[in-house]
């Protein structure tokens, strides 16, 4: 198997790199390249390459997997329709979690569009705005302090307050306020990452004295920043390599594949989650109740993991890739043979990873010149946060598991389990403390989603009368 994954991944091209902005002079680059910083180079380079498992399913060993996993949900819901026929006396086919957990759907799509027309006017109004004026302007330092004041407000309070405020006030069930939280934390990685990119250039132009090049080439169209807004990547180009066709079979496919998933989901809850956490509620709590609780989740949390990898990271993102025919696929990497969670942490999900390494990482590091062990806990703690942030706001509690979870546990294993180890040992590690923090996190996290229902805190109840009350 090793062998297999070794040689599809070899067929991977070699990086082609392309040019994805306007031409610059000589001295021009090199004030850019100094204004990023040397630990940045040249950033992220676009080439064309497919999906890792894309590749992997070519290879019949490898997507008997993916039947044993298709398998397993037919089996799920004959499980289902059976148990409900001996207590029902007959077939019942009902949805009510999903149903629920996707309520409010028409004020989530109202709250998107208005989030999404925000992201598209304000941001782009406000850099060409600047980057019109600013190469004339006799007061640039102030110029850009103001503007960039107003982009810095808008991200706090148009994009960050206003879109939570009408999760809370509105009382979004889960899906559907992750829908939400999870598009409003894309939204401002990328209007960053639009600011983050095109500032440096309008900077070494107006640095540059003996130029004479008018600024206007150096502010990107607005069909430029309208695809990348879609585009399956946080980091911002004018251009990105383009496949020359769309094939609509394959976006089927992947959108088919997210609702299987999604079914999937549902099913692990309801087979899995439900029934374990409804009778440890009717039970006394001790240290055997809760051992048990853990290890017990610890097979749907493995499943929600690969599932919520396969559904967005895979399928997800592929099939707006191929909408878009955008060409680079390289969403994640082959994090399942880490043998140190430090590359688990580079290849788990490559989008957001190379947001945090060229916008958090280099960026301090360019500020403080050394230092890179603090880069490296600014970027734990600025993910812990946002982490915990969703949960916190989908689930309507805070309970800081997973942040816990990111700060010890993620930075210990970070320097532990690091690079140098290798080895099938080492591998075997990591999964055991994979599978282990995923049943922690379904464990507590849905004990505390059922004690915040059914345990309120306005009122005194006992451990019995708790337990009366999740029986009825």
């Amino acid at each position: 198997m090793d062998s297999l994954i070794e040689e599809s991944a070899s067929l991977e091209p070699a990086p082609v790199p392309a040019v994805f902005s306007p031409p610059l002079s000589d001295k021009e680059r090199s004030k850019l390249r100094h204004l990023q910083g040397s630990s940045q180079g040249q950033g992220k380079q676009f080439v064309f390459r497919r999906s890792l498992l894309d590749e992997l399913f070519e290879v019949n060993h490898i997507r008997t997997i993916y039947h044993m996993f298709i398998a397993l949900l037919i089996l799920f819901i004959l499980s289902t329709l059976v148990v409900d026929f001996i207590d029902e006396g007959r077939l019942v086919l009902d949805f009510d979690l999903l149903v629920y957990v996707f309520g409010q759907f028409p004020l989530v799509v109202i709250t998107w569009i208005c989030m999404f027309l925000s992201v598209l006017v304000v941001p782009y109004s406000l850099f060409h705005t600047w980057a019109s004026h600013y190469h004339e302007s006799r007061h640039g330092t102030l110029w850009s302090l103001l503007l960039g004041a107003l982009f810095l407000l808008y991200q706090g309070l148009g994009l960050g307050f206003l879109p939570t405020f009408v999760v809370v006030k509105n009382s979004f069930p889960p899906a559907s306020c992750f829908i939400i939280i999870l598009e409003q934390v894309r939204l401002m990685m990328k209007a960053h990452s639009y600011i983050r990119e095109n500032v440096p250039k309008v900077l070494a132009l107006a640095k540059d004295k003996s130029s004479s090049s008018p600024v206007s080439p150096l502010i990107p169209q607005l069909s430029h920043y309208i695809y990348f807004l879609f585009a399956p990547t946080l980091i911002y180009r004018d251009k990105y390599p383009r496949n020359p066709t769309i094939r609509w079979s394959y976006v089927a496919s992947k959108l088919l594949q997210v609702l299987g998933c999604l079914f999937y989901a549902y099913y692990v809850f309801v087979r899995l989650c439900i029934p374990q956490f409804r009778s440890i509620s009717q039970q006394l709590f001790d240290l055997r109740a809760m051992v048990l609780c853990v290890f017990n989740s610890i097979l749907p949390g493995v499943l929600v993991l690969f599932l919520a990898f396969f559904a967005f990271l895979h399928c997800w993102l592929n099939a707006f890739a191929e909408m878009l025919r955008f060409a680079d696929r390289m969403f994640y990497k082959d994090w399942w043979n880490s043998t140190s969670f430090a590359n688990y942490y580079r290849t788990w999900n490559v989008v957001v990873h190379d947001w945090l390494y060229y916008y958090v990482y280099c960026d301090f590091l360019w500020v403080s010149k050394r230092f890179r062990a603090a880069g490296m806990l600014l970027v734990f703690t600025m993910s812990a946060v946002v982490h915990e942030y969703i949960l916190a706001i989908c689930f309507g509690f805070f309970y800081p598991v997973l942040f816990c979870l990111f700060m010890c546990f993620g930075m210990m294993f970070n320097f532990i389990l690091h690079d140098r180890r290798k080895g099938p040992i080492w591998n075997v590690i990591m999964w055991t403390a994979l599978f282990l923090g995923q049943g922690v996190i379904i464990c507590l996290y849905s004990q505390e989603w059922y004690a915040q229902r059914y345990c309120p805190l306005q009122e005194v109840y006992t451990t019995q009368t708790c337990s009366y009350i999740f029986s009825k």
